[in-house]
């Protein structure tokens, strides 16, 4: 009995990590497209949605990308039953680290911009981009995730991917700016 008593005050001062997951609901990502071929540029959003990811107790970020996820499907209408099964298998999959201790230190109302570097990780590609995050504290149990600075993907490198790029010929994009803004908004939430 004396033993239990003796640890009961080191098990309060180990370190308590937060287990951290984004909320699918309320975590999304746009993209904004400008199209070059046709009489005028015209600008068009789509949207990465239900983005399901978490931080493991390593602070390994890992989130899992599918084509469900976007807004592209709903664009063609009616599909045949196996684009079903094509769509829900992750085409890709995004890595950084974040210390869970960094969150977990927040105060509710306080910020922290925290630059990740992403891995790619695919089947056809493997690069890193490293990307400028604030993360605010909302609540107890809730940290708001955005982008720190204005972020956008290079239209050249996007259409160069014959993936993407047969993709973009199927939405009726055959030239595209090389700026494409992308704005982030996730909630990451102490389950």
């Amino acid at each position: 009995m004396k033993a239990l008593i003796a640890l009961f005050p080191l098990l309060l001062a180990l370190p308590v990590h937060a287990d951290w997951q984004l909320d699918p609901g309320q975590s999304r990502v746009q993209a904004s497209i400008t199209q070059l071929n046709g009489e005028a540029p015209q600008t068009h959003h789509h949207q990465v949605r239900n983005l399901q990811g978490d931080i493991s107790s390593d602070g390994t970020l890992r989130l899992p990308l599918k084509l469900s996820q976007t807004d592209v499907l709903e664009r063609f209408g009616e599909l045949p039953p196996w684009i079903g099964l094509l769509a829900n298998t992750t085409l890709v999959t995004l890595e950084a680290q974040m210390p869970p201790e960094r969150l977990d230190g927040l105060d509710i109302g306080e910020s922290l911009v925290e630059t990740l570097t992403f891995s790619v990780q695919s089947d056809m590609v493997n690069q890193q981009e490293s990307v400028p995050l604030r993360f605010t504290r909302e609540g107890l149990n809730e940290i708001r995730v955005t982008h720190a600075e204005p972020m956008a993907i290079d239209g050249r490198a996007l259409m160069a991917n014959s993936t993407v790029r047969t993709v973009m010929s199927l939405l009726g994009y055959q030239e595209i700016d090389e700026h494409v803004p992308v704005t982030l908004n996730a909630l990451l939430v102490n389950r």
